[in-house]
């Protein structure tokens, strides 16, 4: 077994799904890792991480405008608006979803089904440079 670590970075234009897929397949060919597990963490509160459709645009817009509804800026109640009226809304669209995503490894690649894409999904209005910690734990060919 061997563990494999570094950090890809991500640079948003503000609130949207960025897709990482080809970021992790591009480092997962330059270990040459073909069997394993892979972790990849956020480490913001602002921001998350997803696996959702990548075929089609509308299903992520349909994601982006359902979040918006769910979580929307303005609110009288919000206290937390320190940086803007989008300080509280990213935080609760974080909590609703995940910072971290474990994919199996298999055959040289993330095991995604078909229709499927990793995504940052940036909750903030403003362009940020996010970080997404990747771990790789690979296991040698063990066939006989």
């Amino acid at each position: 077994m061997n563990w494999y670590k570094t950090t890809l970075e991500v640079r948003t234009s503000g609130k949207g799904l960025y897709e990482v897929s080809a970021s992790v397949r591009d480092q997962l060919r330059e270990w040459d890792v073909n069997e394993g597990i892979c972790y990849l963490f956020l480490q913001h509160t602002s921001a998350s991480l997803l696996i959702t459709e990548s075929w089609d645009p509308s299903a992520r817009a349909d994601l982006e405008t359902f979040m918006e509804k769910l979580a929307p800026e303005g609110e009288r109640w919000y206290t937390h608006t320190l940086e803007g009226a989008d300080d509280a809304t990213s935080h609760i669209r974080a909590m609703m979803t995940d910072v971290s995503i474990t994919i199996p490894i298999d055959n040289g690649d993330i095991s995604l089904g078909q229709w499927q894409g990793v995504y940052l999904f940036e909750h903030r209005k403003r362009p940020h440079r996010r970080q997404i910690l990747m771990r790789v734990l690979g296991v040698g060919d063990f066939s006989l």
